[in-house]
């Protein structure tokens, strides 16, 4: 079992889980709320949603959370 307990760990998290559920989104999968937007307006990012994912994926590898 692992414990998250810092900040940054905690923040990493979130970051993954809304990566997991952009990749659920882009194969076909619906939430009642689509994460698409809400990731576009939180980054900044533009584009249909294959680019939102690319730039999110890249944004995760700058800051080193994904390798």
């Amino acid at each position: 079992m692992t414990m998250i307990d810092t900040p940054d760990g905690i923040e990493a998290f979130r970051l993954l889980s809304i990566r997991g559920r952009l990749r659920l989104e882009l194969l076909g999968m619906r939430f009642r709320i689509n994460t698409f937007p809400v990731v576009k307006r939180e980054f900044g990012f533009k584009g249909n949603n294959q680019k939102v994912f690319d730039q999110y994926e890249a944004m995760l590898k700058e800051r080193g959370i994904l390798k």
